[in-house]
């Protein structure tokens, strides 16, 4: 798979109690996908250039990211192929019918936990016994064209000592931008839950645009 470049623009929102907008964050990234991974560069912040804090808090998130990315058996970056022979195994299946998406022919598909008791080794465990939703496969090359998923019960963190997540709503559309070349093109998710004794509400969105193949 040749390499590409493209901007991603993701805005994150923080609500107070009330509803009121508390803090809200606009990022810019240069991306670069080669060799099945994604590498992203901070170039903006709320139309700044990045401080030495957020490029270092970046940096953090990266590495966090790689780790576990590392961790799985799958060839390509998990941030741009959600559809892991690991992911799958945990879920059951059942074909709803067809829609277009985009001009092209997708199955549209709904997923559940096999075992909303599995075992848990870390927190994300946790949250994928309890997720649920649709997904959409396109007809001809067979990746995720479109995703909605939502969390069935609350999911609460260390014990709930730490806090719990009451609401998640996330939605995702995938692009052909060639022969067998697919990337996330929009998301936009809603979150809502307790962090130590405050509720906190998060929503976000994310585009990506601008997509060029890597000349050698």
């Amino acid at each position: 798979m040749p390499g590409y470049t493209y901007t991603k623009v993701s805005v994150t929102e923080e609500f107070d109690a009330s509803g009121n907008i508390k803090e809200r964050k606009e990022k810019v990234f240069e991306v670069l996908f080669d060799s099945g991974r994604t590498r992203l560069k901070l170039v903006e912040v709320n139309g700044h250039a990045p401080g030495e804090a957020e490029l270092k808090k970046q940096a953090e998130n990266e590495k966090h990211v790689q780790r576990m990315v590392g961790q799985s058996k799958s060839q390509s970056d998990s941030r741009d192929n959600p559809l892991t022979p690991e992911m799958v195994a945990r879920f059951d299946f059942e074909l709803l019918g067809e829609k277009e998406i985009n001009g092209r022919r997708a199955y549209k598909i709904s997923f559940r936990p096999k075992n909303a008791d599995a075992p848990v080794h870390h927190i994300v465990d946790r949250l994928l016994n309890r997720i649920s939703g649709t997904v959409c496969i396109d007809a001809e090359e067979f990746e995720i064209a479109q995703a909605e998923v939502f969390l069935g019960s609350e999911v609460n963190l260390l014990g709930g000592v730490v806090g719990s997540l009451k609401k998640l709503a996330y939605t995702i559309t995938r692009t052909r931008v060639g022969d067998g070349i697919w990337f996330n093109t929009f998301s936009s998710g809603d979150f809502e839950g307790r962090k130590l004794l405050d509720s906190t509400r998060i929503k976000t969105k994310s585009q990506s645009i601008n997509f060029r193949p890597v000349t050698s």
